[in-house]
């Protein structure tokens, strides 16, 4: 199981601290999606 589904599961469990851990996993990809998608 990935860091980032151990994350989501404490976040749906009820641990609020779980978004503040998952954005740094997350952030270079979401910056890589977000560019493909301004150049389309």
């Amino acid at each position: 199981m990935s860091n980032v589904t151990q994350i989501l599961q404490k976040f749906e469990g009820g641990d609020s601290s779980a978004a503040e851990q998952l954005l740094p996993l997350v952030y270079d990809d979401l910056r890589t999606l977000d560019a493909l998608r301004l150049c389309h």
